[in-house]
């Protein structure tokens, strides 16, 4: 049986702690976007993707979505589902694909993460030869970077380098000499129990369906 052509869905912004005042949102879905959405939280196994259909819920990015709970084909959900990419913790890391870096403690989910754009960190210095995204990209060749997994939400394969505290301390004094004056101040800002930088490098692919 195919999934339900679209799909009616209510949502408003998640609030913790007390009853949500957030204006209710109703906005009709197809069946690939919420699917899509889902992706971005559970990953692609097909049972976990059921489960989150059928049980009418899901957070994502900081918002809470309803719809009707249904039963979800599971061959006509892999149909959507193999669009996805797979791990592949052979794949090297390359520098150039990489699109932006994590700063974030150990904990899961990370108790602290400061992500910086490859954009915001390729600013040029005057009189500086280097940028800050040099120093980064210096850190993943010289250290042993991890393959870690490909994150749905992120769209990308992800690598990670453990950071240790005369690491950090030593990048936010390279920040201070390379780094934008906002980035700066965010990378000082970043607190001690900071341990891990993570290096995300989003892969060519079919482009899922966009909300």
């Amino acid at each position: 049986m195919p999934l339900p052509e679209t799909i009616l869905v209510k949502y408003t912004e998640e609030e913790a702690e007390y009853i949500s005042m957030r204006p209710l949102v109703r906005q009709t879905f197809r069946a690939a976007e919420l699917v899509d959405m889902i992706v971005g939280v559970a990953g692609k196994d097909v049972a976990r993707v059921q489960k989150i259909l059928a049980g009418g819920t899901v957070v994502f990015h900081n918002f809470r979505y309803w719809w009707p709970g249904f039963e979800a084909d599971s061959v006509a959900l892999a149909e959507i589902l193999k669009i996805y990419p797979d791990a592949h913790p052979s794949r090297a890391f390359r520098a150039d694909s990489c699109s932006e870096v994590i700063f974030e403690s150990s904990g899961s989910p990370a108790r602290h993460s400061l992500r910086i754009p490859r954009d915001a960190a390729s600013h040029r210095r005057l009189f500086r030869a280097r940028t800050f995204w040099n120093i980064l990209m210096s850190l993943a060749r010289d250290q042993t970077i991890v393959y870690r997994e490909y994150s749905y939400a992120l769209r990308g394969d992800v690598y990670a380098v453990p950071l240790g505290a005369d690491q950090l301390t030593r990048l936010i004094q390279e920040a201070a000499r390379y780094a934008s004056r906002s980035l700066r101040a965010e990378l000082a800002a970043m607190p001690a129990s900071v341990s891990y930088i993570v290096f995300v490098c989003p892969r060519s692919t079919t482009s899922p369906p966009s909300r």
